[in-house]
């Protein structure tokens, strides 16, 4: 008698197959099309040939659908919102990836020059350096929906009083 296993998936106690000895993933429809997915993209990174054919099935798809992706945003308002939302999320980690990156002259998160980085993200620059003069950068706390009367997006003040470098 074949030993009884652990599934990875859901962590249950499981008895193997007596026609596959081997199994490791318990039968349950769960965790049968995770073990599945999970090889499929195991294929998909080892086999170069099998990520091409891939990649040309879905490329073939959408020539045959041009108008699913817009069709789609107008059908479902609810997932258009959400989107719209992440994308402000990425393009906000975004510009803070570009500050990251940004070396011309001080350090940004506190300098003597009185520049001041302020929020949770300050914390993740580490090379920041801009030229001589004042800025304050506000960041959101809340989604912007939550705060939209409190908060106007993200404020950003300048002030003009740069010294030569």
């Amino acid at each position: 008698m074949i030993p009884s296993r652990c599934c990875p998936y859901c962590q249950q106690s499981f008895q193997p197959s007596p026609y596959r000895p081997q199994q490791t993933v318990c039968s349950q429809p769960e965790c049968q099309r995770r073990r599945r997915a999970d090889n499929r993209r195991q294929k998909i990174q080892t086999d170069p040939e099998y990520a091409q054919v891939i990649r040309d099935s879905r490329a073939k798809w959408r020539a045959a659908h041009p108008d699913y992706q817009k069709n789609y945003w107008h059908t479902h308002p609810k997932a258009a919102t959400r989107n719209r939302q992440q994308q402000q999320q990425r393009d906000q980690k975004r510009r803070l990836g570009n500050l990251v990156k940004n070396n011309v002259a001080l350090d940004l998160k506190c300098s003597a020059a009185g520049i001041w980085l302020v929020g949770p993200a300050a914390a993740d620059l580490v090379k920041n350096n801009l030229a001589s003069s004042q800025i304050l950068i506000f960041q959101q706390v809340a989604p912007v929906a939550a705060r939209r009367d409190d908060l106007v997006k993200n404020i950003a003040l300048v002030s003009a009083t740069r010294s030569p470098v």
